[in-house]
């Protein structure tokens, strides 16, 4: 109906071609999509919907890896049904967005439960439709309070919560390998924009005019960006002028709320593919200006503890292991707080003291209020504050250190320290040996390190110290918080 409408205040006739693509249904003798990698969580609701007489598919990224053999991550499904009416399907699901509200029904409980996302299709507004629409006396307050202030002045979407027919929500995604829907009970895929052939062909094409789709969305110029590292590995290339227009674009993200561009770096950084997203940066001339703090992880990545910060990260990923922005972040951000605690010390300020100022100024500089003030921030602070804790091997302060819940993303990261020449190994090995040791054992290790200290009063240089049948660097954690060893609850380097 909204589609009719704005054809007819454009003055568009019937007989125009579609500005939605053409609708075409692929079955499985071609598409050739292995059943068996679809989640049956997410065909469940995918059934539950259609049975309830909605519309309904697996949609998106998931679709794409399906096509391309592998078994997705994460399912998300799209449908007619509104929020409120897939909600009232589900004995467990929670509408949760503003600006983009969806559902998410949840599966199972605690660290084994499953998410599948369910969003309603949405209509496509550009900027003339909705002016035409909230500019003509007939429309309905309903159709104008859906659409009006959809979009700015200069085509950027506003609100995202209009909804529509599936080929304009098609047509709303952004590129299109993500613009496909499958649907688990027919095995037909639905596809409006050569999403299949480009997918073939390992093309990440924007649909529409690349330019007019940034500036509707700034942020599509990360995910370009992302994708393009993503997909990398599997022969994918962003198409000409999909990458030609990105660098032009940049300027936009100047609009964007800085909590959403934070919120994009860290998807960025840690859905494992790190290391191969920067290096798109730098290829598609977007090392700067996107985020400051992101800039900063560009420049840096090249150096040692940030590199091994950045692999470490990667690799817990891809082992499915649970990654946080507080380890990595701390990592990129150390180099600051080291110089100013450094120059403070110089004075002869008290090192505490001395070391919490300097992390006071590098939230300051570097973070803002964006989340250096939540937990976020004080998961960061905590562990750069255990460092120090670290050089006092006493009875006392090495049992309440190991006690504390970031004691694994404290060692974690003095570790990842140690293996750049920052800090001693041998002290690196002594806090793993320690960590994993009994009460008898712990307090054989602390007389020890009681003999080198006095045996280096006496000497001057310290007595080398015996191993105890520990596992050597590494052996305990790697500087990523999987270390073997009784961690205490809640550790966890890059778990942090």
């Amino acid at each position: 109906m909204i589609k009719k409408l704005i054809d007819k205040l454009l003055g568009k006739p019937a007989s125009a071609k579609p500005r939605f693509g053409k609708r075409t249904e692929v079955g499985a003798e071609v598409h050739g999509i292995d059943v068996s990698l679809v989640d049956e969580r997410a065909a469940n609701v995918v059934r539950t919907l259609q049975q309830a007489g909605h519309q309904a598919y697996i949609v998106g990224g998931a679709v794409r890896d399906l096509l391309l053999g592998l078994r997705p991550k994460d399912f998300d499904v799209a449908t007619d049904a509104t929020p409120e009416q897939v909600k009232s399907l589900f004995r467990r699901a929670f509408i949760i967005g503003r600006r983009f509200r969806i559902v998410h029904v949840v599966f199972g409980r605690g660290r084994e439960h499953e998410v599948i996302e369910v969003s309603t299709f949405r209509a496509y507004l550009d900027n003339s439709a909705a002016e035409a629409v909230s500019g003509n006396e007939k429309t309905s307050k309903s159709e104008l309070a859906g659409m009006k202030h959809a979009v700015d002045s200069s085509g950027r979407v506003l609100r995202d919560n209009v909804w529509g027919p599936q080929e304009e929500d098609a047509t709303r995604r952004d590129f299109t390998i993500n613009a496909m829907y499958y649907d688990p009970q027919t095995q037909r895929v639905i596809d409006y924009h050569g999403g299949i052939a480009d997918a073939k062909k390992r093309v990440i094409r924007m649909i529409g005019d690349a330019a007019t789709r940034y500036r509707e969305d700034p942020v599509r110029v990360i995910r370009a960006a992302r994708f393009a590292a993503k997909l990398a590995a599997l022969g994918f290339q962003l198409e000409a002028k999909t990458a030609a227009a990105l660098r032009p674009a940049l300027p936009l993200l100047a609009e964007v709320p800085q909590s959403r561009l934070f919120d994009e770096m860290l998807k960025l950084l840690q859905t494992g593919h790190a290391i191969a997203s920067i290096a798109q940066l730098k290829g598609l001339s977007l090392s700067r200006g996107i985020y400051p703090l992101l800039d900063l992880v560009v420049e840096r990545a090249g150096e040692p503890f940030v590199q091994a910060a950045l692999q470490d990260t990667d690799r817990r990923v891809a082992e499915g292991k649970p990654v946080a922005p507080s380890f990595l972040l701390a990592c990129v951000l150390w180099s600051d707080v080291r110089e100013g605690w450094q120059k403070r010390v110089a004075r002869n300020d008290a090192p505490v003291p001395a070391l919490q100022e300097a992390i006071d100024e590098v939230f300051d500089a570097r973070i803002g209020d964006v989340s250096g003030r939540g937990k976020l921030g004080a998961d960061m602070r905590e562990i750069w504050m255990m460092q120090p804790r670290f050089e006092r091997r006493v009875a006392g302060t090495a049992r309440s250190l190991v006690e504390q819940p970031r004691f694994r993303a404290g060692f974690d990261f003095m570790r990842l320290r140690a293996d750049v020449g920052e800090v001693d190994e041998a002290l690196a090995d002594w806090w793993q040996e320690y960590s994993m040791a009994d009460e008898g054992a712990r307090d054989d290790l602390i007389a020890q390190v009681r003999e080198e200290q006095q045996s280096r009063g006496a000497s001057g240089r310290p007595r080398k110290r015996r191993r105890r049948g520990g596992r050597g660097k590494g052996g305990a954690s790697d500087g990523s918080g999987d270390g073997g060893g009784p961690a205490p609850a809640g550790g966890g380097g890059s778990d942090a």
